[in-house]
């Protein structure tokens, strides 16, 4: 039985499309990923499970997945809040503040790390202030929600404004025409529209902060089995000349992440049939 793959535009080349995304996708996603496991592979079971298991390694997965499941969550407010305000809203510096937006892509992260103990340290700009109420945010778990949240805040904004620019603001007004609250506009109408583009992004914004490294080492101060964080480990390992070791929580951690990725766009691909079939 010859299959036959359904094609969306008129110009030719699929099948020669197609091989190119294969390659490419196979050069510098599969191949690396098939790399990592291979290596990790090799290792004793003893070996492996005593290494990532360590005390002081399961503290640091504890401190990169909560700490960047709580900057996703809170971008994930956030960011929908600042995509609504530059989509719907006109003001004097809009554009300015459209494009600060992008800073954390454009930032380099180990500069961005320095900014914010430049801000937070207990001597720094902010940090001076809270300091005298007994909050502390540099060298603490805190500053690692701090630092993850910073650098994924695009990823929710930029996904969440295409959606809003296409959603006519005559929506809203209808419903307002009809009786309904604000609330009740917001959750019947706005938010059934905009929930695949928050997963989207909330995802994109999880993914970058598990794998995050140059800006937390600076403002974590990077305390055993307190602020350590598991990329860190990693590059410890691989300076110690540990790959295996290096390897083997790097595994875990890919693993742990495409299986939340993989849960998080089963609820995408949920939320967007549920939508379109209403």
């Amino acid at each position: 039985m010859a299959f036959r793959f359904r094609q969306h535009s008129v110009l030719p080349g699929f099948g020669l499309t197609l091989g190119f995304t294969v390659f490419y996708l196979s050069l510098l996603l599969l191949l690396p990923v098939a790399a990592l496991l291979f290596y990790t592979l090799q290792m004793p079971w003893a070996d492996f499970w005593a290494t990532v298991s360590h005390p002081q390694v399961v503290e640091s997965y504890k401190l990169s997945f909560g700490a960047s499941l709580i900057g996703a969550l809170i971008n994930l407010v956030f960011g929908a809040l600042v995509a609504w305000v530059l989509v719907r809203y006109d003001f004097p510096g809009r554009r300015v503040v459209d494009a600060l937006v992008d800073l954390p892509f454009a930032m380099p992260t180990a500069v961005a790390g320095i900014a914010l103990v430049t801000l937070y340290a207990s001597t720094g700009w902010i940090g001076r202030y809270i300091d005298a109420f007994g909050v502390r945010i540099a060298y603490t778990q805190l500053g690692v929600i701090v630092a993850l949240t910073y650098i994924g805040l695009p990823f929710v904004v930029r996904t969440v404004q295409p959606v809003l620019r296409d959603m006519a603001p005559e929506l809203e007004e209808a419903s307002a025409i009809m009786g309904a609250s604000r609330f009740t506009t917001l959750r019947r109408v706005v938010l059934p529209t905009l929930l695949p583009a928050l997963l989207t992004g909330f995802a994109m914004a999880f993914a970058r902060a598990v794998g995050e490294y140059g800006s937390v080492v600076f403002i974590s101060g990077n305390i055993p089995y307190t602020t350590e964080i598991t990329p860190l480990l990693i590059v410890a390992k691989a300076e110690q000349y540990d790959y295996r070791g290096a390897a083997a929580i790097g595994t875990v951690m890919l693993l742990a992440a495409f299986a939340l990725l993989l849960m998080i766009n089963a609820l995408q691909w949920w939320s967007t049939r549920r939508h379109t079939q209403r």
